[in-house]
């Protein structure tokens, strides 16, 4: 736990806040202009960042009863390196609470995370007409990692290639 200069406290997500998890989610999903592509719930939240066996972690910022930002993460694992890594899945800082350092306090957490456990990396991947986001991962020392794409299957796709093993 960790008190910020505007008197928001940066902790470890804990059970009973997954309703402003989600807020922030839903929050980013609107600001990445995919305002319907949220699937997920309070419950699946409950079961994924704190049920007996979670495979996703949380550090959020809360300030007066409220969450105003969030890092939902997971660790990864490097076969070069032979150690694991975190991958940053979601940063939000609600807009009221921006230009407070909370992102940069955030990140910050996560790199103490990754020294701390002997993590070899932290990743994570930002749209590339985010500007704003990417100036600050940037200012941060963050190396873009062009010559790299994502790649995803999904939906029925998904299906299809499952099926190829059966």
């Amino acid at each position: 736990m960790r008190t910020l200069s505007d008197g928001g406290i940066l902790r470890r997500a804990r059970a009973g806040d997954e309703s402003g998890i989600l807020a922030c989610i839903q929050a980013l999903a609107d600001y990445e202009r995919e305002p319907d592509a949220v699937e997920n719930t309070v419950g699946l939240l409950t079961q994924t960042l704190f049920g007996p066996d979670p495979r996703a972690f949380a550090f959020v910022v809360e300030g007066d009863q409220e969450i105003r930002a969030i890092a939902i993460w997971f660790l990864t694992y490097s076969t070069w390196t032979g150690r694991h890594g975190i991958w940053l899945e979601d940063l939000y800082v609600h807009e009221p609470y921006r230009a407070r350092g909370y992102g940069a306090a955030l990140l910050s957490a996560l790199a103490n995370e990754c020294l701390e456990n002997g993590y070899a990396r932290l990743e994570w991947t930002v749209l590339d007409w985010n500007e704003p986001a990417i100036g600050f991962y940037r200012a941060l020392g963050a190396e873009a990692m062009d010559e790299w794409t994502t790649r995803r299957v999904t939906g029925d796709a998904l299906v299809a290639l499952a099926a190829r093993s059966r």
